[in-house]
């Protein structure tokens, strides 16, 4: 863990040339652990979006366990049911918003045997939080919880982004068609807005289409922090 005091300096206007694009969708459910099956599909429907510097695609999420529903085991035997404010959203250059959506809207696709329609799409700014949360970071198994902080450190820094306080998740496995990537959540707090801005445009680390290095943002880590 790092930890550190600093304060906020004044906020700055948010660019839109990096936007989050949020697709309504028709789907009953979908694995668990999707987010290769989401990727392949997506790039079936619009192959562009393999090559385009920028984009991601952020893991189709719902609310963990509660009202006695409990969130099933990581995996790809298990499925997550899906609500109607369940939303797919795709961060990309706003040179390519009008692109993304007459490719996916209306399109029909299918998620690892899940079939999704993909609705209407609207444009989300980046926020201004200063506490983010990316619940995939690319790892090794040979990266232990101190060595993985280390490496995020030192590939923000070459970012220009410092670190001040920071958690890491345990181990998640996703799954590919040619095996598993292994990652870890990441969060950090006490960024500075441009920090923030600069970290949710360009991300961290490889498998962008998979959810990897997305950073969104999150409630706070002071809660999180007195439970260690």
């Amino acid at each position: 863990m790092y930890w550190t005091q600093d304060e906020n300096p004044a906020e700055v206007t948010v660019p839109d040339d990096i936007v989050d694009v949020l697709f309504s969708i028709e789907c009953r459910q979908l694995p668990v652990d999707h987010a290769y099956a989401l990727s392949d599909a997506l790039t079936r429907v619009c192959p562009w979006m393999a090559h385009e510097p920028g984009l991601a695609v952020h893991a189709v999420h719902v609310a963990g366990s509660q009202n006695g529903w409990e969130r099933p085991a990581h995996g790809t035997a298990n499925h997550i049911q899906l609500s109607r404010r369940t939303k797919l959203t795709i961060r990309t250059p706003k040179s390519r918003v009008d692109s993304l959506l007459d490719a996916l809207t209306g399109s029909r696709i299918s998620v690892a045997d899940c079939p999704l329609t993909i609705g209407e799409g609207k444009v989300r700014p980046l926020s201004k939080e200063t506490t983010l949360f990316a619940r995939y970071l690319v790892t090794s198994p040979a990266e232990d919880e101190t060595a993985f902080l280390q490496a995020a450190a030192e590939a923000l820094a070459r970012m220009d982004i410092r670190v001040r306080k920071a958690l890491c998740g345990k181990h998640t496995p996703l799954s590919t068609g040619d095996g598993e990537i292994l990652t870890r959540s990441l969060m950090l707090a006490d960024l500075s807005t441009d920090e923030s801005i600069r970290l949710q445009q360009q991300g961290l680390g490889p498998q962008r289409l998979m959810g990897c290095g997305i950073f969104i943002p999150h409630k706070g880590i002071d809660a999180v922090s007195k439970t260690r």
